[in-house]
């Protein structure tokens, strides 16, 4: 029978006051015929598998992993099935998760590894998929007593093992290390640009210093603008002002002369022009019109 769970990892492993921590280092196993979960991951991990098979759903891709494979999962959310092999054995894992900011700090502190060669936009992978070698399956060994100690681990020690197994494929998976820093590095630009959007909905901000707070070009902006929420930003900024204007219109009573300033146009005929143009009325007949119905 198959148990459904719903968890965040790797808060579902770890006391409260230990949650915070950057990177993780965990032991993860059950007795049970299947356990098949919806799971939040808060963070990146690595999982190696030391008995049993997992299969992983994201939603544009799937893999099933068994224990001579490793598997590099990126946060967010997916499906993942965990079982024994065999009636008498277990299902035994052991995980390295870490934040996209220590990724960051790696490829800092060791900036000649993985040096791009070229500036192709890389396809960014829910997750990757490694076969294991002897330096892997030791590797794993020693994270397992590590795990096994029942004590939390010092940051220092599990900074040194994630950077270990960073330095590691950056030898054998070049390739694959540039793909996790353009992924996660895209992560952050996507947080970056719904910051300065929501945060500077409201004000009198250009695009084109938007793009500038965000450290990028402008074509570059609207590029990643487009990606992130499905329309340019000029029609974004459009519609979401023009909806609050509505509310303050219909349900606050306000008058268009008292409000748009506060929706970051420095005029009324400007807001006027814009409100127009999604609506097909000014503001005062927009607002007579739908009051008086």
């Amino acid at each position: 029978m198959v148990k459904q769970q719903i968890y965040s990892v790797p808060s579902f492993l770890l006391p409260e006051n230990t949650r915070k921590e950057e990177i993780h280092i965990l032991a993860h196993q059950f007795t049970d015929s299947r356990v098949r979960s919806k799971v939040t991951l808060e963070q990146n991990l690595f999982s190696f598998l030391v008995e049993g098979e997992k299969r992983v759903f994201y939603a544009e891709k799937h893999a099933v992993i068994n224990n001579t494979q490793f598997v590099l999962l990126s946060s967010g959310n997916c499906i993942m099935s965990e079982k024994k092999i065999s009636e008498e054995g277990f299902y035994k894992s052991v995980v390295l998760t870490f934040e996209s900011a220590a990724l960051t700090r790696f490829f800092l502190k060791y900036p000649h590894v993985c040096i791009e060669k070229d500036n192709h936009d890389r396809t960014e992978e829910p997750f990757l998929v490694f076969e294991t070698d002897s330096f892997l399956q030791n590797f794993v060994h020693s994270l397992c007593l590590m795990a096994a100690s029942g004590k939390p681990l010092p940051i220092d020690l599990r900074i040194l093992k994630f950077e270990e197994l960073l330095l590691y494929m950056a030898d054998r998976y070049p390739q694959q290390l540039l793909s996790l820093r353009a992924n996660v590095s895209g992560h952050q630009e996507e947080v970056m640009i719904r910051k300065s959007a929501e945060t500077n909905l409201y004000n009198n901000v250009t695009i084109e210093e938007l793009a500038f707070l965000c450290n990028m070009s402008l074509s570059t902006y609207k590029r990643k603008f487009q990606k992130t929420y499905g329309t340019s930003p000029t029609r974004w900024f459009l519609q979401k002002r023009m909806e609050q204007a509505v509310g303050m219109l219909l349900v606050q009573r306000e008058k268009p002369s008292e409000i748009y300033h506060k929706l970051g146009y420095e005029n009324h005929s400007s807001f006027t022009q814009s409100f127009k143009q999604v609506y097909g009325l000014t503001p005062s007949e927009y607002q007579q019109q739908k009051l008086t119905v």
